[in-house]
């Protein structure tokens, strides 16, 4: 047994890239025994992200699908097709990131699987919800930045579009999914029938972008333009100390206050610009210069040792390099290290959630591609003599 929350949970796992895996990677993290299903090609994450020791097992895939197992099918053969209806009619979670239209053709609509098992939730994260003209359109991380306003927000804070460095709509549609489910998964648990589930892209970032930036255009008529002044400033970033960057947080009053004594400013605590949060965030931009030009006169360490004195909120700059060796992160025990059967001795992040009802107890490896094929046909009860015909015939793939 896994332990965990979702410990019993099984998912069949139809999903590529980094969308669909963060999302199934994190109901697994959590006890969900989750498949991974993978054409003859693997999931495209193999092979696209740098840096691998061996062939279709690069640094990223094995961050994104650990604690999973993998099921090579070729379903568009009638064999390997059947193998993925059957493990469906097994699951409580079908989870999917291909175009709803390929599914359908395929015999794998929701409204097909649920005849079968009427308890399952059926996730559908796609590009575009259904209803709008880029409904079943292809698409991926940059294309859901670009349309959202995600890349707009650092035209307007550096003056040209730029993308978030990071796979970032992916990523928090893919823990956006996640959520979702465990809503269903509740759900069931009173009406004891499963449920549909279309996760967009768009529609939820679209959703992140304006919650935080339609500002004074939610009012109709609007009362003053688009965006945060304060998150699309060009200060906006960590500030340069003495010897290095630090980024400082001080918002409420108190913190403010503390904030303009710790820089030898105190008069500021009355200037009629800075006196309340309000007018704080009015003159944000000038606020934002006088954090600039106080932070010149000390170094990172001094400075944090004093705002921890005087309870502002502060922390360092990292680099990447820096987060993997940060006191904090070595003291939670969040990086790890694994022995991985074909890959070698690997770092490994831990979940960073807990539960006091405990986590899940056995951790397993990122699979190779096929990996656990044919232990998972036994599972179904397939015959030895039906499974090597499948595997003769490209119908399902074992591993190397």
């Amino acid at each position: 047994m896994s332990g965990g929350p979702l410990e019993g949970i099984r998912v069949i796992d139809q999903t590529t890239v980094v969308v669909g895996p963060i999302c199934s990677r994190t109901l697994a993290d959590y006890g969900a025994d989750v498949i991974k299903v993978e054409a003859p090609s693997g999931d495209l994450l193999r092979t696209m992200a740098k840096g691998s020791r061996n062939p279709g097992m690069s640094g990223k895939f094995l961050n994104f699908n650990r604690n999973k197992r993998s099921i090579c099918l070729d379903i568009k053969k009638k064999a390997g097709l059947d193998v993925l209806k059957k493990l469906i009619s097994t699951a409580d979670v079908f989870v999917s990131n291909v175009r709803p239209q390929g599914l359908a053709r395929a015999g794998l609509a929701y409204e097909d699987l649920a005849k079968d098992n009427p308890r399952l939730i059926y996730c559908s994260i796609v590009g575009f919800g259904k209803g709008g003209r880029y409904y079943n359109r292809p698409a991926y991380d940059p294309i859901i930045q670009s349309v959202s306003g995600v890349a707009a927000t650092l035209h307007r804070a550096t003056g040209e579009p730029r993308f978030v460095p990071m796979v970032m709509t992916d990523h928090t549609t893919g823990l956006i999914a996640a959520q979702v489910i465990g809503f269903a998964l509740y759900r069931r648990e009173k009406t004891g029938v499963g449920e549909a589930i279309e996760v967009p892209m768009f529609e939820n970032m679209a959703s992140f972008v304006t919650s935080e930036h339609m500002g004074a255009c939610t009012f109709d008529p609007p009362v003053g333009p688009t965006g945060d002044g304060r998150l699309l400033s060009p200060y906006y970033r960590p500030l340069a100390t003495k010897d290095g960057f630090i980024t400082v947080g001080p918002n409420t009053n108190d913190q403010a206050f503390a904030f303009f004594d710790a820089i030898g400013r105190p008069e500021l605590k009355t200037d009629p610009r800075f006196n309340t949060a309000a007018n704080r965030t009015s003159n944000a931009e000038a606020y934002f210069i006088v954090r600039k030009e106080g932070l010149l006169k000390k170094t990172t360490d001094e400075w944090l040792k004093i705002f921890e004195e005087k309870d502002v909120p502060a922390q360092r700059y990292n680099t990447i390099e820096d987060v993997l060796d940060d006191p904090h992160l070595n003291e939670v025990n969040f990086f790890g290290s694994e022995e991985h059967p074909s890959e070698g001795k690997i770092k490994r992040t831990r979940p960073a959630n807990t539960f006091s009802g405990g986590g899940r107890i056995s951790q397993s490896h990122a699979p190779r591609l096929g990996e656990n094929t044919l232990s998972i046909l036994g599972e179904l009860g397939y015959s030895e003599a039906e499974i090597k015909e499948m595997v003769e015939t490209g119908s399902a793939n074992q591993g190397n």
